[in-house]
């Protein structure tokens, strides 16, 4: 599904990543880790196209992407929930779901059932201003409006920063269930170790803009990992 070759990228003249490389197959998810600061964020940039590469290649079913602006990106299937969420706090929920109708074609323009049987609270809230919720119902809208593209590569960047158990534990089972639909791949950005760790299918670990550790979830020595993730 995603296929990232040794890729380079620069802020200026401060290089944030060097030769990364990543995988991410359908059905599965591919867990990135690592402190603050080492370039989590950077290879999501660049996988969706926020930020150009040095050097490098992305590959999204086989076909090189790095060259696509981020709405060419979105258009071949990349979705991406963004650290922060960036809902539209002015937009009411219905409103902020069908922004993510700009990728598809006319006759895809509606919000799927199943969005809020895995988000039922965004149905009772579809009326409400996007600023009026809670942030964990502003993460589950930010969730819902990048599953309203139909992504074939779902991208999300701490989903759990700043939210509530119990809804943490709701966005782990709608990723748990799009998953086990086995049709999108999923890359996931977080800190929770504990929740990504029972989340993963595989791993990657990145320290100064490298990736140092790599692996099935099978294979991950958990004390090797914390080793990396402390400060």
């Amino acid at each position: 599904m995603l296929s990232v070759e040794g890729i380079d990228l620069y802020y200026g003249a401060a290089q944030a990543l060097r030769g990364v490389s990543l995988t991410a197959e359908a059905g599965q998810v591919t867990t990135v880790l690592g402190r603050n600061g080492v370039g989590k964020t950077s290879l999501l940039r660049a996988i969706v196209g926020q930020q150009p590469l040095r050097s490098g290649t992305i590959r999204l079913d086989g076909r090189p992407i790095q060259g696509l602006a981020p709405y060419d990106r979105a258009r071949a299937g990349i979705a991406f929930v963004p650290q922060g969420r960036e809902i539209f706090p002015l937009l009411t929920v219905k409103e902020n779901l069908e922004t993510g109708f700009a990728p598809l074609k006319r006759r895809d323009r509606h919000v799927p059932g199943e969005i809020y049987d895995l988000f039922p609270v965004l149905k009772d809230m579809l009326h409400r201003r996007g600023g009026d919720l809670s942030g964990g119902q502003q993460q589950q809208l930010a969730i819902a409006r990048a599953l309203v593209t139909r992504p074939k590569l779902l991208v999300l960047d701490e989903p759990t920063e700043g939210i509530q158990p119990s809804i943490i534990k709701d966005i782990g089972r709608a990723i748990t269930y799009l998953r086990g639909k086995g049709e999108m791949g999923i890359v996931l950005v977080e800190q929770y170790f504990e929740w990504a760790r029972d989340l993963c299918d595989s791993y990657a670990v990145m320290d100064r803009g490298q990736v140092v550790l790599a692996g099935p979830r099978a294979g991950m020595v958990e004390a090797d990992v914390l080793r990396w993730m402390s400060v």
